[in-house]
């Protein structure tokens, strides 16, 4: 009989064996990178990739969704754009329904890391703006990861039993992918999950580390415009006017009470006015000003009623002003706003002890929530309430990280930097390590 042990050290050596595969394939959708909407070569592969494995594979999911809401910005459909999601899916005996993601599509960013196998490409995106693309948020590596990962449970699969899914994702950037999956009756067309997992490879944490936060894990995301509408008149004789821009900075210093003075202390919410935008020129003053604010936070209540914040704030600020009732200010908010992801605390107990017993427990480390978004939250926001966990892997030189953590250097690059370039050999490895892990254990035979 084979010990525990000798099963784990089997499995190291077989992610080290293949991880030149594993490498080739991530440099391939790094110099390869697609924008939200454009994944097909990145699809193609994917597909490609699992239906060798002797998964079955339905592409093409989400099309419709996706499409739609493209033409209902631009007016039309370039040509290549749609939904490029894929499903593998592989059934292996009774068990649990296990459904891992990895996302697709890369960042309208100029790359500047000089990697021998950096991006040059440019791009037409769904707007159609010609644009540079690069994968700075660490898409190419998911990819990578999870092909690595089918690799190790296709080897393995008298180890396990039950159902294994296997998501392609496009157009997470833009936070519309898993939802047009979803629409397109992702839970219905194929079996439902008991779990779904993602993991994210993350520029501030070391690579070879696992990083993981229970409960909540990224943020709601709402975006809001606001139009502050008012009196142009002369610069030189206010007194003609109503003045939009000083409307607009009461605004912006009215809403910094918002979470300092109406949030439970104990919870998280960010107000952040980005943008602030009014007038041409210096003696002319304006008759609006625009304002673009992001929101964030965790629990819906409290969503909520940062976003009523927001609108009695405007109103009454422009009230106060004199703004007539004909002018009021135009509020816009986001009609698909990114909801929170909730990291189910059992599941991410058993999973991280799983990963832990093998790699080592030192090597998984929990970390704060974020503020970031993420749509994998959608997974969990359906009526089947799928227990979900997103977990992280370190990509940053340990020993670059060490150093900015003793204050001897500035932080590494982070995802979405154009410098963002993660050690690829510990990366992958741990990837798929800790991915094969944690389905071996929700889907492992006593």
């Amino acid at each position: 009989m084979i010990s525990g042990a000798a099963h784990a050290d089997k499995l190291r050596d077989a992610v080290v064996e293949d991880y030149d595969f594993v490498f080739d394939l991530y440099k391939f959708f790094h110099q390869n990178p697609e924008l939200s909407f454009k994944e097909s070569k990145s699809a193609a592969v994917m597909a490609r990739e699992l239906n060798a494995l002797g998964f079955t594979v339905t592409t093409g999911i989400g099309d419709d969704s996706l499409r739609s809401r493209v033409k209902n910005h631009a007016g039309n459909v370039p040509d290549g754009v749609g939904g490029h999601g894929l499903a593998a899916v592989m059934e292996n005996g009774d068990g649990p329904t296990l459904m891992i993601r990895a996302d697709m599509d890369a960042l309208p960013l100029k790359e500047s890391t000089g990697l021998p196998y950096a991006s040059n490409i440019i791009s037409t995106d769904h707007t159609g703006q010609e644009v540079p693309v690069m994968h700075a948020c660490a898409h190419d590596s998911h990819m990578a990861i999870m092909i690595g990962t089918a690799r190790r449970l296709v080897a393995m699969k008298d180890k396990w039993s039950g159902t294994l899914i296997l998501i392609g994702q496009p157009a997470e950037e833009v936070g519309l992918g898993a939802r047009a999956m979803l629409e397109d009756e992702l839970y219905k067309r194929f079996p439902t999950p008991d779990y779904v997992l993602a993991l994210h490879t993350e520029g501030n944490a070391p690579a070879g580390t696992v990083t993981y936060t229970s409960e909540w894990a990224r943020a709601n995301v709402d975006s809001v415009d606001i139009t502050v509408r008012g009196i142009g008149t002369h610069g030189s004789a206010p007194q003609y006017g109503i003045d939009p821009i000083v409307i607009a900075a009461q605004i912006v210093t009215a809403l910094q009470t918002l979470v300092s003075r109406e949030i439970d202390p104990l919870k998280a919410g960010v107000v952040t006015v980005g943008s602030l935008q009014a007038g041409f020129k210096h003696n002319i003053i304006s008759d609006e000003a625009k304002l673009k604010i992001t929101v964030r936070s965790y629990e819906d209540d409290v969503r909520q009623k940062l976003l009523d914040g927001i609108k009695r704030i405007t109103m009454a600020q422009a009230m106060s002003a004199g703004v007539p009732a004909n002018l009021a200010p135009i509020i816009e908010f986001d009609n698909e706003p990114l909801p929170s992801a909730y990291n189910e605390p059992n599941l991410t107990a058993r999973v991280m002890a799983a990963i832990g017993s093998t790699l080592g427990v030192e090597r998984v480390v929990e970390m704060p929530p974020v503020m970031g978004g993420d749509d994998f939250s959608f997974y969990g926001r359906t009526k089947e309430n799928i227990p979900t966990l997103i977990f992280g892997i370190g990509g940053a030189d340990p020993e670059a990280f060490d150093a900015y953590r003793a204050g001897k250097s500035d932080a590494p690059p982070s995802n979405h930097s154009p410098f963002f370039a993660p050690m690829p050999e510990p990366t992958l490895k741990t990837g798929v390590h800790a991915m094969t892990l944690a389905a071996l254990d929700l889907l492992g035979r006593e």
